[in-house]
């Protein structure tokens, strides 16, 4: 992931009200097409122009060519609150990122995400580093919102069942099981974007408690074939069904 410095002048007077909400849609459009990671986004007021900071998943995540339509509408809607869209600074890679993978084509991947993680939740099979969701074509509605809400819920779930203070048991269920809403959502998407890149598309179920010795002889739980793997794979998954295009992990109350 690279720091990136993102100016917007003014051309003619404005409202700060007006320049304010042209600023953060074009952020949030920025953000649903996955050009930019991440909710944090602080937006200084300086003399006759404004900076946020930003975070990116490649050097050029913010070159034109990745606008879907909702960012060329929402650099449209500047101009007409008077500002110009952004000059780019980048400011160099965040030593505490995850860095973006490099395969031009997998060979499958995998919609995988936690509650300490900020970067893409679409993965690389084979290296597991993160894809930015614009190298792929729109899931829908011509960006990928979908996908970046979905992150939010599961990782508003982690956090629920991580703190375990209150609703853990709701939130496990909705990470876990594949009736829930949540997974759902999930594989829905997984569906799509499979659909769409032509690449195999996985969804990850998180798997706690249970029983050690019936842990080890678990079943896919949507066609309940066999789907344990023989080594770990990426040090998470221990289960993997190509039919039903599931991974999931060995109960992290047995891992070694």
């Amino acid at each position: 992931m690279y720091l990136v410095d993102l100016l917007f002048e003014c051309f003619e007077d404005t409202t700060l009200s007006r320049a304010e909400q042209a600023i953060l849609g074009y952020l949030d459009a920025l953000r649903y097409n996955g050009q930019i990671i991440g909710r944090e986004l602080p937006t200084s007021i300086q003399d006759g122009w404004f900076k946020s900071r930003v975070v990116c998943p490649e050097p050029d995540s913010l070159h034109p060519r990745h606008h879907s339509e909702q960012v060329q509408l929402a650099e449209r809607r500047l101009h007409q609150a008077g500002l110009l869209a952004p000059k780019v600074e980048l400011d160099g890679p965040d030593l505490f990122s995850d860095s973006t993978d490099a395969c031009t084509q997998p060979h499958w991947q995998v919609l995988y995400t936690s509650f300490l993680h900020t970067c893409s939740p679409l993965r690389c099979g084979e290296h597991f580093a993160p894809i930015p969701l614009y190298r792929i074509p729109p899931v829908a509605n011509g960006d990928h919102k979908q996908v970046i809400k979905w992150q939010e819920d599961w990782e508003a779930c982690d956090q629920l069942q991580m703190n375990g203070s209150i609703a853990e048991h709701a939130a496990l269920h909705e990470m876990s099981e594949v009736g829930s809403r949540l997974f759902r959502r999930g594989w829905d998407l997984c569906k799509r974007i499979e659909f769409l890149t032509k690449t195999p598309t996985y969804y990850y179920l998180y798997r706690v408690g249970g029983n050690r010795e019936e842990e080890l002889r678990r079943p896919c739980p949507q066609c309940g074939g066999d789907w344990r793997l023989a080594e770990p794979l990426h040090e998470i998954f221990d289960f993997k069904c190509d039919t039903c295009r599931l991974v999931s992990n060995l109960s992290w109350d047995f891992k070694e």
